[in-house]
């Protein structure tokens, strides 16, 4: 069962379109102007969202070159401390406001990943439409519960998450009263292997936690975000890089701008095409059902003429009577002349 939520104005649920959010991450590269550039690009390519992580250094880990708190995960990072790391890619919160007016300008949602309770307040103050816990935040569950608190629907990746972690976060926000939310798949691998990937998680996730689905991407292609929207995903994430060759923390498994845009048409493109379950024709297949097979009278024939497998046969277009009827028809005396290239109709038999 697939839940609703309202994000924005917008009603988010089976039925409605895929929510598309343009994740900027850390691909400002602390530049205000490119990030400015990535929110008017995300306009340009249609999404419904952009969204941001709000963290500083020292909200997200600690300053320390031990062992423990540096990568070695066959990462991009390896080798580099998560300290470095986060103070090379947070955004400053003086930004937030001003991008937040500039993508409302533009049609946009905009919101954030909060990563602790000061980073939820900020983003409160900013009266933001939802929030979105990170993979790697789901197993913080005083922190998911001061979120659910705000009231606002939330967007749960599930990264790093087993079953029971997912099942532990949707409680807590219910607890909290708050039961708008969006689970997202996810693999927490920057880029992700498409072995890794079991999209078929994505309608357990909306039938075992009553929940809306959604598919949180890192891939490189548009073949995932595409079998996750088919399988049901009503909300995608992706990153949104301006260049991936300018470089920066996440450029390097994130979406270009013209890769975006066109992975955003293709998802409407899929919308259009899977329409709904019917066997009803379009107005085409109508038309197109005038060449379909029927019975013909293929020779010249008079009156007592018997119908034969030699004078009536199933061709096309559909002008006669249907092939189902020729066992019964066979035999059936000729009550007037007939030119061959007639459809045969009950009419012309006695």
């Amino acid at each position: 069962m697939c839940k609703s939520v309202m994000i924005a104005g917008k009603k988010v649920d089976q039925a409605s379109p895929c929510y598309i959010i343009a994740e900027v991450s850390a691909n400002h590269n602390q530049d205000i102007e490119i990030a400015r550039q990535t929110v008017v690009a995300a306009a340009e390519a249609g999404v419904d969202a952009v969204k941001f992580q709000t963290y500083t250094p020292d909200t997200l880990t600690f300053n320390s070159e031990s062992e423990i708190f540096q990568i070695e995960h066959g990462t991009a990072w390896d080798g580099r401390t998560l300290y470095s790391i986060y103070s090379e890619g947070y955004m400053p919160w003086e930004w937030h406001k001003e991008l937040f007016e500039l993508a409302d300008s533009l049609g946009l949602a905009a919101f954030s990943s909060p990563f602790d309770p000061s980073a939820v307040d900020y983003l409160a103050n900013l009266n933001v439409p939802a929030f979105k816990i990170a993979s790697f935040e789901i197993v913080d569950i005083p922190l998911i519960r001061y979120v659910a608190r705000q009231g606002k629907p939330i967007l749960i990746s599930t990264g790093i998450a087993s079953e029971e972690d997912v099942s532990a976060a949707v409680a807590a926000c219910r607890e909290e009263g708050n039961d708008q939310l969006v689970v997202l798949k996810c693999t927490s691998a920057y880029p992700a292997p498409a072995r890794d990937l079991n999209l078929r998680t994505i309608p357990t996730i909306a039938a075992e936690f009553n929940v809306v689905p959604g598919y949180s991407d890192h891939t490189m292609t548009s073949t995932a975000a595409i079998a996750a929207v088919t399988l049901g995903a009503r909300v995608l994430e992706r990153h949104i890089t301006l260049d991936r060759d300018a470089g920066g923390l996440d450029a390097g498994f994130s979406t270009s701008a013209s890769e975006f845009k066109e992975l955003v048409q293709q998802i409407r493109e899929l919308e259009s095409a899977l329409g709904t379950s019917t066997f009803d024709l379009s107005e085409t297949g109508k038309k197109s059902r005038r060449f379909s097979r029927s019975l013909f009278v293929v020779e010249d024939v008079q009156p007592g003429d018997k119908i034969t497998l030699e004078n009536v046969r199933s061709i096309r277009p559909n002008d006669g009577l249907q092939p189902k009827f020729l066992p019964e028809m066979l035999g059936r005396i000729f009550s007037i002349s007939v030119t061959a290239g007639t459809p045969l109709s009950t009419e012309m038999l006695d």
